[in-house]
């Protein structure tokens, strides 16, 4: 007759390695998922050839000083000055944050124009 071997103990498959990949998995989603959406700025624009109405709303923000089509203003007084500048609050408004800008001091700005009614800012660098 035939000697087989003696029936070995069945081995348990090692977790190791789907514990990597599960990890992986893990980094890369972390990674590319957005967080806190709920609290953004919408900062839409128009299209490539949509036309621009109005004079020119350009907001200069630098760490020292905040510019409105190239003349300094006062934070306080910026929706006052835009609004003569706007027909509507729906009119598009330029932010261009500055070399040394922290995101803090764009926030504040975009979160004034927001309350004051305008909701159409475009971020350009």
């Amino acid at each position: 007759m035939f000697a087989f071997a003696p029936p070995r103990a069945r081995r348990r498959p090692g977790l190791t390695p789907m514990i990597d990949v599960v990890f992986l998995l893990l980094v890369f989603f972390m990674l590319a998922s957005q967080f806190g959406r709920e609290g953004t700025i919408s900062l839409s624009g128009g299209g490539a050839g949509s036309e621009y109405p109005g004079p020119p709303r350009l907001i200069t923000i630098s760490p020292d000083k905040i510019t409105l089509n190239g003349a300094v203003s006062d934070p306080a007084t910026l929706p006052q000055a835009l609004a003569s500048l706007t027909q509507a609050p729906s009119d598009p408004i330029i932010l261009r944050a500055r070399d040394g800008a922290d995101l803090q001091r764009l926030t504040q700005i975009v979160e004034a124009l927001n309350a004051a009614g305008f909701d159409r800012l475009l971020l350009v660098e």
